[in-house]
C-alpha cells in the first residue's frame, strides 16, 4: 500500500509525535493523581527517562506505545521505508531491554505498561499500577 501523504507531509506528521506528555501519559497521570498517587513525570536524570518515577522508593514506570515499542499484538510497520522502521523499532526494543537490565541490576522496582492494556481496561491497569507502587513501598520499608 502506497503512502497517501507526500514525503513533506509525512515528515511533518512524524515530527509532531511527542516523546513526553502524550495523551495516554496525561490520562494515567490524572488517574493516579485522583487516587492520591504523586509521581515525578519524565525524569531526565534517571536512566531511560522513565515516564513516572518515585526515587525515594526506587520505582520507575514506563508506558510503552504499541507502535514505537514493537508490540507483538498490535505492531504495524509502515510500508514506506520499511527497512528503516524495522531497524528503528528493533533498536527501541533493544534499548528497552538495556533499561530493564539496568534497573534490575540496581535493584529498582520497574513496571512496563503497554498502551493497549490501558485502552482495553483503563481502570484495571491503573489499579495494577497503584498495587505495584504500594507493594514496592512496602518492600522498601
Amino acid at each position: 500500500m502506497a503512502d497517501i501523504h507526500s514525503k513533506e507531509h509525512r515528515r511533518k506528521n512524524m515530527q509532531a509525535v511527542r516523546s513526553k506528555a502524550t495523551k495516554i501519559e496525561l490520562q494515567v497521570s490524572k488517574a493516579l493523581w485522583h487516587h492520591g498517587v504523586r509521581l515525578r513525570k519524565n525524569v531526565k536524570d534517571l536512566f531511560g527517562k522513565p515516564d513516572f518515577a518515585l526515587k525515594k522508593y526506587k520505582i520507575v514506570i514506563f508506558i510503552d506505545s504499541c507502535f514505537w515499542h514493537g508490540c507483538e499484538e498490535h505492531r504495524s510497520i509502515p510500508k514506506t521505508n520499511e527497512e528503516f522502521w524495522m531497524a528503528k523499532i528493533n533498536r527501541n526494543k533493544e534499548r528497552d531491554n538495556e533499561v530493564d537490565q539496568y534497573y534490575f541490576k540496581e535493584d529498582w522496582n520497574l513496571l512496563r505498561i503497554w498502551e493497549h492494556d490501558l485502552k482495553n481496561d483503563f481502570d484495571y491497569t491503573i489499579q495494577k499500577i497503584i498495587d505495584f507502587i504500594d507493594k514496592s513501598k512496602n518492600k522498601a520499608k
